[in-house]
């Protein structure tokens, strides 16, 4: 979903048709027709971005896919031709033939050679990069480490130190994180954005798997939560080729003045957290960023503030959040849980037993439903509370299905007077009816799992200590306390005398 707002982004850019193509790894007749479509639907760049994944992908459904296939397909054996007739007596003819036996309603041989010639103008293309102000920011690792130690163990622990250059000022930022997971990578991204107080139009990453899942030469895969972060800050990912430094040659140049500028100042100091060193780096960063170029009159702030500054576009007003996704069926009380917290969110009722996305950070919750989002609600860590939405609930506090209050008064009073007034008290201390049918639920299937005789024992003495709830009578029923009389748990009347136990006497 989100390489179709890469497809807008890039075109609203400027990019060309091939570029995109080769830069998301998509067919450039599925890029043009993508973009037809959405000059056929009369719809603007500016009109999608601000749509969700889920709301663009349904406006923008692919009207011919079969045709995409057929030409992926195609377009996936080339890189095979190639190497094949570099090889004695192998010649496109015979290529045709082996490509036809495997994709039988394959391309015509005259259409396959054209195909192929335009695919190999393609990666003959050399491209001169003109570092235009607020168009790349060039993300990449430094090869060498820095490391903090723990103060009580004396163990040495090794981080990863992450690097950012806009291209046209070469105006820097450095951080050392803890890993090159897809957390710590996005979250210094988006630090490095905050650092130059705007953004770039494109991210030009290294292919670590925090940005690009698959490196390929032709058809790198990015990663779909790096793609979900781009959408969020409104720029497009373009990560360099594999075995091409050329593509990011400034920020590997970066890489090399961090060691004698940051590195060397740094290099007999011990610390113990990332806090402090990020301090320190930060400090000499500065210092880097306003030493002036050795042929030029000017700093990289100081080429930044005149030229780059502005050309950045403006931050979203919110951080991003990285986003969790899950499929869930809306159960009989018109909720969903969500892990690890089993905290329970409400559903319109109309789609009780419909499985339903859920999209998830560390403050939201979202549900959708055939692209469309039903239910938002805020984050909650509650262990097995509830979170509701009154106009979610049926009517009347009834349910399409059988379940209602009566229904489960009705089951416990077969059971026992006393079973049934402890499932009204439970009913009765929620807000809406249907979050407790779970607890019902489960309380009345110990009739047939444990015996009538032991749930009415074990009702009896989660009342006489005031507990009302289905996990009081799994433990008195797990335990065996429903045995017991419950005499033994009263306090005894008469006083205890004891040599060692002074009297009210010592106390005057």
């Amino acid at each position: 979903m989100s390489n179709l707002k890469q497809i807008i982004r890039h075109r609203d850019n400027g990019m060309a048709l091939q570029t995109i193509s080769k830069t998301l790894g998509i067919s450039r007749n599925t890029v043009k027709k993508y973009l037809q479509l959405i000059d056929s639907k009369g719809l603007t760049y500016e009109e999608l971005l601000t749509k969700t994944d889920e709301e663009v992908e349904t406006l923008l459904s692919d009207p011919d896919q079969k045709s995409d296939q057929r030409h992926q397909d195609l377009v996936s054996f080339f890189p095979f031709v190639e190497s094949e007739l570099k090889r004695t007596g192998v010649n496109r003819w015979t290529l045709w033939g082996e490509y036809r036996q495997k994709h039988p309603d394959g391309y015509s041989y005259s259409q396959f050679c054209e195909s192929f010639n335009q695919w190999r103008i393609g990666l003959s293309v050399s491209m001169r990069i003109e570092h235009i102000p607020g168009d790349k920011l060039y993300i990449d690792f430094t090869g060498n480490k820095l490391s903090i130690v723990d103060p009580e163990t004396g163990e040495v622990n090794d981080l990863e130190v992450y690097v950012a250059t806009l291209g046209a000022s070469q105006y820097s930022y450095v951080e050392v994180i803890p890993s090159q997971r897809k957390e710590d990578f996005i979250a210094a991204t988006e630090n490095a954005l905050h650092y130059f107080g705007g953004v770039p139009k494109a991210l030009v990453p290294d292919n670590l798997k925090s940005a690009v899942t698959k490196a390929d030469r032709y058809e790198p895969i990015i990663n779909p939560d790096f793609l979900d972060f781009a959408n969020h800050y409104g720029c497009v990912v373009f990560p360099a080729r594999s075995r091409k430094p050329q593509d990011k040659s400034l920020v590997e140049k970066t890489v090399s003045i961090v060691y004698s500028r940051i590195y060397a100042p740094l290099r007999n100091k011990v610390y113990h957290d990332i806090k402090a060193l990020n301090r320190d780096i930060r400090h000499y960063l500065d210092i880097h960023n306003k030493t002036r170029f050795q042929k030029r009159p000017e700093s990289r702030m100081e080429l930044f503030d005149k030229e780059e500054k502005e050309a950045l576009s403006p931050l979203p007003t919110e951080r991003y959040e990285l986003k969790q996704f899950k499929y869930a069926t809306v159960t009989k009380t018109s909720h969903i849980s969500l892990s690890p917290e089993n905290h329970y969110y409400s559903v319109p009722y109309r789609y009780i037993s419909k499985k339903v996305k859920v999209v998830y950070s560390a403050s939201y919750v979202s549900m959708f439903y055939d692209g469309e989002r039903i239910a938002f609600h805020k984050r909650s860590y509650k262990e097995r509370g509830y979170t509701t939405v009154k106009d979610h609930m049926p009517s009347a506090h009834r349910f399409v299905s059988e379940w209602s209050p009566e229904y489960f008064l009705n089951w416990a009073k077969g059971i026992h007077p006393e079973v049934q007034h402890y499932l009204q008290v439970i009913i009765d201390s929620f807000p809406y009816p249907e979050q407790a049918y779970k607890s019902c639920l489960g309380i009345l299937g110990y009739d047939k799992k444990a015996g009538r005789e032991r749930l009415i024992n074990a009702v009896k003495r989660a009342k006489h200590f005031n507990t009302y709830n289905y996990s009081v009578i799994t433990r008195i029923l797990n335990s065996g306390m429903d045995s017991l009389p419950l005499d033994i748990d009263k306090k005894p009347e008469k006083p205890i005398h004891h040599e060692n136990i002074r009297g009210s006497k010592s106390f005057r």
